[in-house]
């Protein structure tokens, strides 16, 4: 079964994620954006060992712990290639990374299954992660909002196409995303004016 911990941080308020099976002594931390000793504080209190990272895109509030994370942890790290395109302003230099993953992907991690869907938009290489009835929407979609497509890589077209994919979605999955609170997909479809 699923556990979530999460952790708001960095003044962008980047929602960051720690997730496990609640069996599993390894876990994956999503979008670690800053502050890599709170996380690595968090993860030594909760008596974890990090095996990989995954990234639901490149954007630096995103990415900002990655190399120290991995630097001591040594752990995996996976991004969309797409996002390496992005430009080293919007990614704190180059991105770091050890692994790529695509649309499909399947990963079992931290003694979870975890799907990759690609949903481009807000930069060309963002994902959407499922893992059981959790969507981890990144900065795809935000609870009554999405995620804005005028910085360099972003594209309104596609973000359209990735929030008509996401409100096609039939479960109703408990969505949480990059930043802000968490949701359910269902209330999305109802109420978020950008999934009509």
């Amino acid at each position: 079964m699923l556990k979530v911990h999460a952790l708001t941080l960095g003044a962008y308020q980047t929602n960051c994620y720690i997730i496990h099976d609640e069996k599993s002594p390894f876990c994956c931390v999503i979008d670690p954006g800053y502050e890599a000793d709170t996380i690595l504080d968090k993860l030594s209190g909760l008596g974890l060992t990090l095996e990989a990272i995954l990234l639901t895109h490149g954007h630096f509030d995103h990415v900002g712990a990655v190399r120290d994370l991995a630097a001591d942890t040594g752990c995996q790290v996976y991004l969309c290639a797409e996002d390496l395109t992005l430009p080293m302003n919007l990614t704190a230099g180059k991105l770091y990374y050890t692994q790529t993953y695509a649309e499909a992907t399947r990963l079992h991690l931290a003694g979870l299954d975890i799907t990759v869907l690609q949903t481009p938009g807000h930069t060309p290489g963002s994902v959407c992660l499922l893992v059981e009835d959790t969507l981890f929407s990144g900065d795809t979609l935000f609870a009554g909002s999405c995620g804005r497509t005028d910085l360099p890589g972003g594209s309104w077209a596609q973000m359209q196409a990735s929030l008509k994919r996401l409100a096609g979605i039939e479960a109703n999955l408990w969505v949480l995303p990059g930043h802000g609170e968490s949701t359910m997909l269902a209330s999305e479809k109802k109420f978020n004016p950008y999934l009509h």
